[in-house]
């Protein structure tokens, strides 16, 4: 299955590309994250759990960065095996500047095999869907806070050269005006095999949506060459 959107950002091209392209930051932004490993600068892994209707896949994830255009765009494939459960996807982003801020169109293309793939696409689409935009949440939250974090720098450098800082701060912007979703993800949906046996047949209980809250302290172990 093919998903594909856009999503804009309050921060300039280069934050965003950094964010992107830095293991640890992106480690963050995955789903169930449990642990995080680099082997170098276009390899990594991650073992995550993914919440299913009656328990969780555990999965382990190897990236690969396949291309890069700095600042513009990069294209990751990405291999997971777990039990009852072997994902491939392809994954790509460009961005461009847009008013001072960041636009960003990305694409993704999941295939599902074992068990788990055979529930089908109407099942899986809405899984996808949702972890997806886990996922952009997440990115959001780590641009927005790598931003802070470059400005705080700056206001500290500023105050050991001897500036003086201003009479009144302007208050901050609400989060809402920070955040532009963009369009909503559109896809692409494979036709249904006319034969074959379905999750149900083989006794695969359906996945359920469900909620989920990416931990805050973000992975537990990464290490880097």
């Amino acid at each position: 299955m093919k998903v594909a959107g856009e999503r804009s950002f309050a921060a300039p091209r280069e934050a965003v590309w950094v964010v992107l392209n830095d293991p640890a930051s992106m480690a963050k932004t995955i789903p169930g994250v449990e642990s995080f490993d680099v082997q170098d600068e276009r390899h990594w892994s991650a073992k995550v759990k993914i919440p299913l209707s009656l328990g969780a896949l555990h999965m382990t994830m190897n990236m690969e960065k396949t291309e890069e255009r700095e600042p513009e765009l990069a294209r990751l494939a990405i291999k997971g095996t777990g039990v009852g459960a072997i994902l491939s996807m392809t994954t790509a982003f460009n961005l461009s500047e847009a008013g001072g801020g960041t636009r960003m169109e990305w694409e993704a293309d999941v295939t599902i095999a074992g068990p788990v793939g055979s529930m089908g696409h109407r099942v899986l689409q809405p899984i996808v869907n949702q972890q997806v935009q886990h996922v952009l949440t997440a990115l959001d939250q780590q641009v927005t806070a790598a931003g802070s974090e470059r400005g705080d720098s700056a206001g500290g450098a500023s105050g050991m050269a001897g500036a003086e800082p201003p009479a009144t701060e302007a208050p901050s912007p609400a989060a809402s005006d920070l955040k532009d979703y963009g369009e909503p993800a559109e896809s692409s949906p494979e036709l249904e095999p006319d034969s074959g046996s379905s999750g149900a047949d083989e006794g695969v209980a359906p996945l359920a949506p469900e909620t989920y809250e990416p931990k805050p302290e973000g992975p537990t172990t990464s290490t880097e060459d």
